[in-house]
């Protein structure tokens, strides 16, 4: 049994045994016939579904929960990698469920909907930003197109593997993906849709409320239309409809395949999406709800989840003026399941933990605030089965912590994925990321000697 701790490391230092943990893992993928078996001990564990506990133990073994409780629950095997993680608290990876790092555009000037438009195909894996992404503790992403569209296209599920470094090159590497049925795997993502004042502009862009709802009805019924004749055809090539994209897409919305990711802010932009949800029937996440306080009973009562944002400094646009603190609060107060997101850049990445205290220093329960960074959003992304929560058989994504996750004063010290580790902060690199200063931001190091030696020529 070999023993490792998380004790602070010099700048110059050999190769510490996580980090050879680590590179042993990377080189063997999961599904390898010898399993790697990680034990973090005496840490203080946040399972999220179940009780906290202060002096706990989770197993990893290869590159999955196998345990997470009290250090008395679990069998050590005798070859085991030991961590001592005293002082440290140790909760699932983060879960945006609205993030724009690595791009997001989409959709163009062309229409107000334009649904069969991908998100996936302008993501930039190489993007520095998912370095920022991982040193916030952030392990999922819903990367979104943007929301000056009715429908701006499809988002797309991202899993922070080996992000940032060169060593993934293909966005559907990070992708979640799922067996289509057809001995093919489909990319795992929403539809972004928006209302309010974004998407109002001259036509062919609506120029009202009223006429915005309209042009969402307009296009839902012709995707009812669509998928009523793709059925009368019965596989008959000659009997097909042209085959056509966004309505291919509204269709996978209309039978639930594809959840709704809809930007709202007042209440009566609120109001209206519930009432086409209801008029459709599609499956539906209000993003935002900056006055969702102020229509919590029939958010609640139409059943529908938030993904909140909590902005703590002042500005934006003026339907998000009314924005609260205590949304969170009133939401779950009223039964309806709450998350936060980053909508990066509009809260970096690397501030996401402070959501949850906000959360709750407008009246959330501590539970409820800390499942709303991870558990809630993986419920509205469709991957509570894999991600979310410190359970047995899921995914190895949790982030190492030097205090409650609460407090302004508390660092992600460690990201795993996968039962890899993605971000250390003992790493000069990684803690470039996640401090910033001069090269933080930048995809490539340059070839300069001012960019090596600190702006000396």
């Amino acid at each position: 049994m070999r023993t490792d701790t998380m004790t602070p490391r010099r700048k110059v230092r050999a190769l510490p045994m996580a980090l050879a943990l680590s590179m042993a893992l990377a080189l063997a993928p999961v599904g390898t016939a010898q399993a790697a078996t990680t034990v973090f001990r005496h840490a203080h564990l946040i399972p999220i579904d179940a009780p906290e506990t202060a002096d706990g133990l989770l197993a990893v073994v290869d590159g999955r929960i196998a345990y997470a409780g009290p250090a008395g629950g679990y069998a050590m095997p005798p070859d085991a990698t030991v961590v001592d993680a005293t002082g440290r608290w140790i909760m699932p990876g983060l879960v945006d469920t609205h993030s724009h790092v690595g791009g997001f555009a989409a959709a163009d000037e062309s229409g107000p909907i334009q649904p069969g438009v991908r998100v996936l195909d302008d993501v930039n894996v190489l993007d520095a930003g998912y370095r920022r992404v991982v040193a916030g503790g952030l392990t999922t992403l819903n990367v979104m197109p943007g929301s000056s569209f009715l429908s701006s296209g499809q988002t797309v599920y991202l899993k922070m593997r080996k992000v940032g470094r060169g060593e993934v090159l293909d966005a559907e590497d990070l992708a979640y993906t799922i067996d289509d049925g057809r001995g093919s795997r489909r990319v795992l993502g929403g539809l972004k849709m928006a209302n309010g004042t974004n998407p109002q502009r001259k036509p062919p862009f609506p120029g009202t409320r009223g006429k915005s709802a309209q042009l969402v009805r307009s296009t839902f019924i012709k995707a009812q239309e669509y998928r009523a004749k793709v059925a009368a055809a019965d596989g008959d090539a000659a009997k097909l409809p042209p085959r056509d994209l966004d309505l291919e897409t509204l269709v996978e919305v209309l039978e639930g395949k594809r959840v709704v990711h809809h930007h709202t802010h007042r209440a009566d932009d609120i109001v209206t999406v519930l009432r086409l949800q209801q008029e459709f029937g599609f499956r539906l996440v209000l993003q935002h709800v900056s006055e969702g306080w102020k229509v919590a009973d029939q958010i609640a009562a139409a059943g529908v989840p938030c993904s909140v944002i909590v902005i703590d400094a002042p500005g934006g646009k003026l339907e998000a003026r009314d924005l609260r603190f205590e949304t969170g609060a009133i939401l779950a107060e009223a039964g309806v399941k709450v998350a936060f997101h980053t909508d990066d850049w509009i809260t970096d990445s690397r501030l996401f933990l402070r959501s949850a205290a906000l959360g709750v220093r407008g009246g959330m329960q501590r539970e409820d605030a800390l499942r709303a960074l991870t558990l809630a959003g993986a419920e509205m992304l469709d991957l509570q089965d894999r991600i979310g929560s410190l359970t047995a058989g899921k995914d190895a994504d949790f982030i190492v912590l030097d205090g409650d996750p609460l407090s302004v004063y508390t660092r992600v010290r460690e990201t795993w994925v996968e039962g890899r580790r993605v971000f250390d902060l003992e790493d000069p690199e990684d803690r470039l990321h996640a401090d910033g200063g001069q090269g933080a931001g930048a995809n490539q190091t340059p070839y300069l000697c001012c960019a090596e030696h600190g702006g000396e020529s």
